[in-house]
């Protein structure tokens, strides 16, 4: 857990600099919404997380993506993520920036402190909905432009980095070329990458690699949303640098609760998961009791000596 001999460490954004450059990668980004999906991914293997606002404001407000979640709550939730790992970046959704220039500042000052690589803004009204829902409302370019250049000088003056996505969803209402020039005058203003949600083609997809270059972009896998279900081998042929799933963990865990649930209300019981996994003993040692109690030991420890569960 703490290496005495460690007196520094590699911010989460310089590591996902480092992965945007190489030309060769492609960054894989599964979509968690709390500590236990975040740790599932990690145990998996993964090296960079998503955390989405959709599944944050479902999980700690049991609300849709309406602009329901605030900034603290928001943030809150992306640094905890962030600090399972601090060499697994983080990229986080951040709405509309949270209100006025001065809201998009702070938001970028908050991300910051809890070590989160990148965080996303995009061009809705401040009442915004989720970017695959229809007949969102948008801001001014002008407008967004000030989301995005006080996004760039809040980093700026905080001496610390943060990856900024610019997003637009005018894609749906204002036509493709609104949305590239919305998207290239961020670039202008101080973003880094650009997400256009709500594409629907690969030649949609093709076309807004090759005019938004030497931008990077973001792709948005949404299940059962408007943009088809390209696979990572797609996406990196394609072009894009970034993909995320954001809704992968949101929508197993509505599956797989729900059925289980279905299941003990039906019958009164529930079977035993396949060969036993996902019991207490698999769920605790997934957010790392076992880690833990090495940790207690080698400072001297005793409250956690002797094991936790039974040998069968």
């Amino acid at each position: 857990m703490y290496d005495k001999g460690t007196t520094s460490f590699k911010p989460a954004a310089a590591i996902l600099r480092e992965r945007l450059e190489d030309p060769n990668e492609l960054i894989l980004c599964p979509g968690v919404f709390d500590g236990f999906t975040a740790r599932i991914a990690l145990d998996v293997g993964f090296d960079t997380l998503y955390m989405t606002g959709a599944g944050t404001a479902a999980s700690v407000l049991g609300a849709p993506d309406l602009a329901l979640i605030t900034l603290p709550e928001m943030a809150g939730n992306a640094g905890m993520i962030a600090s399972l790992n601090r060499n697994v970046p983080v990229i986080a959704d951040a709405d509309t920036g949270f209100g006025s220039s001065l809201s998009v500042a702070r938001a970028v000052q908050t991300y910051i402190t809890y070590n989160v690589a990148a965080m996303h803004i995009e061009d809705q009204t401040f009442i915004k909905r989720c970017g695959h829902l229809l007949n969102k409302s948008l801001v001014s370019l002008e407008e967004y432009l000030v989301r995005i250049r006080a996004a760039a000088q809040a980093r700026k003056e905080s001496g610390r980095d943060i990856v900024i996505i610019a997003r637009t969803d005018s894609l749906q209402s204002l036509g493709f070329d609104e949305a590239i020039r919305r998207l290239q005058a961020s670039y202008e203003a101080g973003a880094d990458v650009a997400f256009l949600e709500g594409v629907r083609t690969k030649e949609q997809c093709s076309e807004a690699i090759k005019r938004l270059a030497p931008m990077p972009c973001l792709l948005n896998v949404v299940g059962g949303g408007v943009t088809p279900a390209f696979s990572a081998a797609e996406a990196k042929e394609l072009g894009f640098k970034i993909v995320i799933w954001p809704i992968l963990s949101l929508t197993a865990a509505y599956n797989s609760i729900k059925a289980a649930m279905g299941e003990l209300k039906q019958h009164g019981w529930t079977e035993p998961t396949p060969g036993g996994s996902g019991g207490i003993k698999d769920i605790f040692e997934v957010c790392g009791i076992t880690e833990r109690a090495a940790f207690d030991e080698s400072v001297g420890g005793v409250s956690l000596k002797g094991g936790f569960f039974e040998n069968k």
